[in-house]
């Protein structure tokens, strides 16, 4: 058995190197949890369907980009923007969420965000004249950017402080939701797109569920005032991710872990239309590789808890993912569905173990939404360019094949930094 709610158990602590065991001090008294087991049941729940909502915005804009472009005539530059510019938003905007949650609390800053989360995702299919449609666009992207990256860092600062005692089980169940929302968006846009007629009802349907998940925050937001983390002591204050080798191995791992998912999201769809599978086919194709992600997403954070190391399971992971994505541009397009499989789990898996790296490579969850704000900052940051290499060298090619040759050397890279990021260490806190 854990510590209850609040308590976040003891555990090898580094050296200022970061790379050996000291003693460690007492548990540190977090936040106030939940007081019965109902309201911590209600926000399990609150934060699975948080999660359901984080990757609409980038798979639903995929489905539909051909239709989107002919009928709005986005230029190609527009469309280069819109697929790559929600990653780079959450590298920009994710920095922002520990202090903003340290100052009024994670459970309101995260209500906060699904309102603009909601409002972003109305914007992009709001009636306007054709004039306005790519600043529409834009204005909307940069909400939801803006919005997923603070709910990004603060799931896993929360999975930390209030289900240490099931850590395994709600980390798997927040990142399956979060590849479940990349299939539904992938899945039901185009399908949504036939039904009404009008790719603005295909994107703008998705601010329902966003705006469903503000009702159910709001008692969840008036319940828990304080702050995810009490201000930090003296002796505290100077502990920073910055300064960790073993923080930049778990963001070194992220990067390259960020370049190929939001990469699927974007390009997946139109990599399979460029084969020449139908609009229809291809969105399906997608859902379903997605929704293999979220078996990976399920299984993995529970066996890298239940491992004394991830270093393996880290750089399998990401071999699968790199594997599968280069295979989804050059391997037979009759066994596209085995190599989009083999993708959809190997990248399930990959993001849900590095997520999961946060909570096993802390010791509190002050420092918990430090290094998410870090790894997440400097991982979605730079792994954004994935999204706009893939374009400029689509741009430049005519084809998907560098960008093939480009996912084999990401693979590669990301199964390096998981090896060293999946080393039984901790990040230093005094």
């Amino acid at each position: 058995m854990g510590p209850g709610p609040g308590l976040v158990a003891p555990g090898p602590a580094p050296d200022a190197r970061g790379d050996r065991p000291v003693p460690t001090p007492p548990a540190v008294q977090q936040a106030p949890a939940p007081t019965s087991r109902r309201a911590l049941v209600y926000l399990g729940v609150c934060v699975v369907l948080v999660g359901l909502n984080l990757r609409t915005v980038f798979s639903s804009f995929s489905a539909i980009l051909p239709e989107i472009t002919a009928a709005a005539g986005l230029p190609s530059w527009a469309v280069t923007v819109l697929t790559t510019a929600p990653v780079t938003l959450l590298g920009v905007f994710a920095p922002f969420a520990p202090r903003l949650a340290r100052r009024y609390g994670a459970e309101a800053v995260l209500l906060g965000a699904m309102v603009l989360l909601a409002a972003g995702l109305a914007a992009r299919g709001l009636p306007l004249p054709a004039g306005a449609t790519v600043p529409l666009l834009l204005a909307g992207t940069l909400a939801c950017g803006a919005a997923i990256a603070v709910g990004n860092v603060l799931l896993p600062s929360i999975v930390k402080r209030d289900f240490t005692h099931r850590l395994g089980l709600m980390s798997g169940l927040y990142t399956t939701a979060i590849a479940a929302s990349a299939a539904l968006g992938a899945g039901l846009t185009y399908p949504l797109f036939q039904a009404t007629g009008s790719w603005r009802a295909g994107l703008a349907g998705w601010a329902a569920p966003a705006a469903l998940v503000v009702l159910l925050l709001l008692p969840v937001a008036a319940r828990h005032r304080s702050p995810v983390s009490p201000a930090p002591a003296a002796g505290a204050a100077g502990d920073s991710p910055w300064r960790s080798p073993v923080a930049w191995q778990i963001t070194g791992f992220m990067v390259f872990q960020a370049m190929m998912s939001f990469s699927v999201f974007a390009w997946l769809a139109p990599i399979l239309r460029d084969r020449g599978v139908d609009g229809a086919t291809a969105g399906v194709i997608v859902a379903v590789s997605i929704l293999l992600q979220m078996t990976g997403s399920l299984f993995a954070p529970a066996l890298a808890v239940r491992l004394a190391d991830q270093r393996v399971l880290n750089a399998v992971v990401a071999l699968m993912a790199g594997g599968g994505f280069v295979l989804s541009i050059f391997g037979p397009l009759q066994l596209i569905w085995v190599w989009t499989g083999l993708l959809g789990l190997g990248q399930g898996a990959l993001t849900a173990v590095a997520l999961t790296m946060i909570a096993l490579r802390t010791r509190s969850a002050a420092m918990a939404v430090r290094l998410s704000g870090m790894m997440q900052g400097v991982g979605y940051g730079l792994g954004s360019s994935g999204t706009f290499l893939v374009g400029q060298l689509l741009h430049a090619t005519g084809g998907f094949a560098a960008a093939g040759v480009m996912f084999a050397v990401v693979g590669a890279l990301a199964a390096v930094f998981g090896w060293q990021a999946g080393r039984d260490r901790a990040v230093q806190e005094r």
